[in-house]
């Protein structure tokens, strides 16, 4: 299995990625809100990458990490057009989200579906590691 940046210029050549915009035309929009202490502490320093599996190609389209308030803001993936006319549900595409926080040895994945036109947001709850806060107590 390869590994892609999505904006990478030699991926942008190759038929995976002209088959794979031409289903997701359009975008949807992802945010990333990281806590812990039910909601009272955010958690910065969350690393994010957002991802999808292309024909057998691991395909990264943002990493990156989370602000002071424990936000990253307005992520723009690709997302299959709506259809107006049509009455069932809409189609989406589904991107999966790896969190990794190393203070705590905490790492996680999610799996997102994204629309057109909507803001999808992701909450990430942190347990800290409790033996690590105690000094290994």
């Amino acid at each position: 299995m390869n590994t892609y940046n999505f904006n990478d210029e030699d991926f942008k050549n190759t038929a995976v990625y002209q088959k794979f915009i031409s289903d997701n035309s359009s975008q949807g929009y992802l945010r990333i809100r990281a806590y812990a202490a039910s909601q009272a502490l955010p958690i910065s320093g969350l690393k994010i990458v957002v991802s999808k599996n292309i024909d057998n190609n691991d395909v990264i389209f943002f990493e990156g990490t989370t602000n002071e308030s424990g936000v990253i803001e307005r992520i723009v993936l690709p997302a299959p057009k709506l259809d107006p006319n049509n009455l069932d549900a809409p189609n989406s595409t589904t991107y999966e989200i790896k969190a990794t926080y190393a203070k705590d040895n905490v790492s996680s994945i999610y799996r997102v579906n994204m629309y057109e036109n909507i803001y999808v947001l992701q909450t990430i709850n942190i347990v800290p590691d409790l033996n690590a806060m105690a000094g290994g107590i």
